[in-house]
């Protein structure tokens, strides 16, 4: 049997952040003890492409010893300012899921919840050794779009990072955890090999690879906490809240998306 595997989701790294991104923070000494924690507990921090590069390859592969993936979900800027030197002290890999049209610069369309990534800024975590995937255009409930929208905002994401870096994007993650079948149907079309969503469990081939999940660290996560997580202890009652509150938000999103198709059948 493979082993489970904790994939970490992060957000902004910040002293200060904004309002609305200060539950999902963590402090910039908060995130140096928990990187510090993988270090003296002997975790080996993959990229998202690597874990789905050995669990597709049948057995021919093997993870490392106390395998661990850390994601960052968005591309705010205190990864590049507070992430990265913790993460190169240590000599760890991480993946940073940009929403392309909140990044600083050409294809800046507004609504970014804080201070973001610029592409410079971007390009300088990818030369690190930062796997860079998608995480939309511009941050929408992709279950709540329609065909040609989902559509575009999977792609135009896909041929920005591919355009500002020279390389596409190889790994997904659906913003809010939501997707469905046709939208990951969508990201597999799109050329993506894996996506994440959040689902707060370990990570297992078993959900497949347009499926798999994540445990989200937040500014309320306490050192304690963050150990019994990442060593896979007590994860079920740690976030019996998130997911009783996933399981309301999935059944309110069905039926909004129901009656949005039956409008449009009806009009």
């Amino acid at each position: 049997m493979t082993e489970p595997v904790p994939v970490l989701m992060y957000h902004a790294v910040a002293h200060a952040p904004a309002r609305q991104t200060h539950a999902l923070s963590v402090s910039p000494g908060a995130f140096a003890e928990q990187m510090q924690v993988l270090h003296e507990r002997g975790f080996t921090p993959l990229t998202t492409a690597e874990l789905g590069q050995v669990w597709r390859s049948g057995g021919s592969r093997r993870l490392p010893t106390r395998p661990v993936l850390v994601t960052f979900d968005d591309g705010y800027e205190g990864v590049h300012r507070h992430a990265l030197p913790v993460l190169a002290e240590h000599g760890f890999a991480a993946t940073l899921f940009v929403s392309t049209g909140w990044l600083r610069g050409a294809h800046d369309e507004g609504g970014a919840l804080d201070t973001m990534l610029d592409w410079d800024q971007v390009r300088e975590l990818a030369a690190a050794g930062t796997e860079v995937g998608g995480h939309t255009h511009s941050h929408p409930q992709l279950d709540q779009l329609d065909d040609e929208e989902l559509w575009y905002e999977t792609v135009r994401c896909r041929d920005l990072v591919a355009d500002e870096l020279g390389t596409a994007p190889r790994s997904f993650a659906y913003p809010y955890g939501y997707s469905s079948r046709r939208v990951r149907t969508a990201v597999r079309a799109a050329g993506f090999a894996q996506s994440f969503a959040v689902g707060n469990s370990l990570a297992r081939p078993e959900q497949g690879p347009y499926a798999l999940r994540r445990l989200t660290v937040r500014r309320s996560t306490g050192i304690e906490e963050f150990v019994r997580v990442v060593e896979g202890r007590a994860i079920a009652r740690t976030f019996a809240k998130d997911r009783a509150l996933t399981k309301g938000y999935a059944a309110v999103r069905r039926t909004r998306r129901g009656l949005t198709l039956l409008r449009e059948a009806v009009g």
